[in-house]
């Protein structure tokens, strides 16, 4: 039987729905909601919205103030226990006076992990954990996999015709998929810490791979926008450049007067040496470093079917346009013909929805589906 009551349950699933009103501007920081209830009233609600801003119980506790005497303290991570950013929360919480906190998930983070449910319980504060974990887990699925895997969430997103292809034997792409597919991908790169695609893509394209949608609140954020090319090809001139942001580009070894005419265009250059350009494990490490939670790789047939052949793919978003392209059409993902349908990449459907003329297709590794 469940420790927490229907109450907590709906309590906890009013911070996780306000926790997910930062979904696109808290990054690389968790999306946290926090809600303080003393004799069945809330007194007080509160969700991180940004980077150095007040963090959920600060934001709960301020609005609160004095009534948050006796409450108890829903929050959708442990609350933290170190000076970062801002203070400890489990301190506020603490002077506060609040007298139980009920939280989701453990937090990953290594300088937090267990401290601050111990400090709380130190302080005689009942403390659980575990309520709505899995959903709490599900809003921040990028942040608990830099931390528990080392690399971000990765997520891979393709538009399809019906027979699964994604551009003319040509390369021409523009437009495949419907205007509302193409609004929904914006909310995708807004969620992300970073995009991804390779040089060739981006040239062919002439992919900016920016957030384009003012409705979308970043807070002044913008994604990395992160291109792999290994040669070295794109050039200063590439309208990703163009476009205000931050811009990575990694590369095996590059002449220095194209290095220093891509610096020159406010882009970093990491050269990895041949063999490290092309280690996507790598890549997504150093990503990982730069605290990226969730990756969107928008990429060409071959990047993408890299990322699959390397079992890298955390979550798969396909939208599939009402349209024939021909078996000369460019196909969705370069993979290695195989001689037994058992060696077939699975994948289970997570969520398949209308959008616009299209359908999306949510898709995860059936591996993971399992777990």
């Amino acid at each position: 039987m469940s420790e927490f009551t229907a109450a907590d349950h709906a309590l906890m699933g009013r911070a996780l729905q306000l926790a997910a009103q930062g979904l696109y501007s808290t990054d690389p920081n968790p999306r946290v909601g926090c809600v303080l209830v003393k004799d069945g009233v809330t007194v007080g609600e509160g969700f991180h919205a940004q980077v150095g801003g007040p963090h959920a119980e600060a934001a709960a506790l301020a609005a609160a103030g004095g009534r948050a005497r006796g409450a108890t303290a829903y929050v959708t991570l442990e609350p933290c226990n170190h000076h970062g950013r801002t203070p400890p929360c489990s301190e506020a919480l603490i002077s506060a006076g609040v007298v139980r906190v009920v939280f989701s998930a453990p937090d990953p983070n290594v300088d937090v992990a267990g401290g601050g449910a111990a400090r709380l319980a130190a302080a005689g504060i009942d403390c659980q954990g575990g309520c709505l974990e899995r959903d709490a887990r599900a809003l921040n699925p990028g942040f608990f996999s830099r931390f528990e895997r080392g690399r971000p969430y990765v997520r891979v997103k393709l538009a399809a015709s019906l027979d699964g292809r994604t551009a003319l034997a040509n390369g021409r792409s523009q437009w495949l998929s419907c205007d509302a597919a193409r609004a929904d991908v914006q909310r995708l790169r807004a969620r992300s810490g970073a995009v991804l695609t390779g040089a060739s893509t981006a040239r062919a394209d002439g992919a900016r791979l920016t957030v384009r949608d003012p409705a979308l609140d970043l807070r002044g954020r913008r994604p990395l926008r992160v291109v792999l090319d290994p040669r070295l090809t794109l050039g200063a001139d590439a309208p990703l450049l163009a476009e205000p942001g931050p811009v990575l580009i990694i590369t095996a070894e590059g002449p220095p007067a194209a290095v220093e005419a891509l610096r020159a265009r406010g882009a970093q250059v990491l050269a990895f040496g041949e063999a490290g350009s092309r280690d996507l494990g790598r890549v997504l490490a150093e990503l990982a470093r730069r605290e990226v939670n969730e990756l969107l790789v928008e990429a060409g047939a071959r990047l993408a079917g890299a990322f699959i052949q390397s079992g890298l793919v955390d979550e798969f978003v396909l939208y599939v346009a009402p349209n024939l392209l021909g078996h000369d059409a460019l196909p969705l993902a370069a993979l290695p013909m195989l001689d037994d349908l058992g060696d077939r990449w699975q994948f289970a459907f997570a969520d398949v929805r209308r959008v616009g003329d299209d359908l999306r297709l949510t898709l995860l590794p059936a591996s993971r589906e399992k777990s």
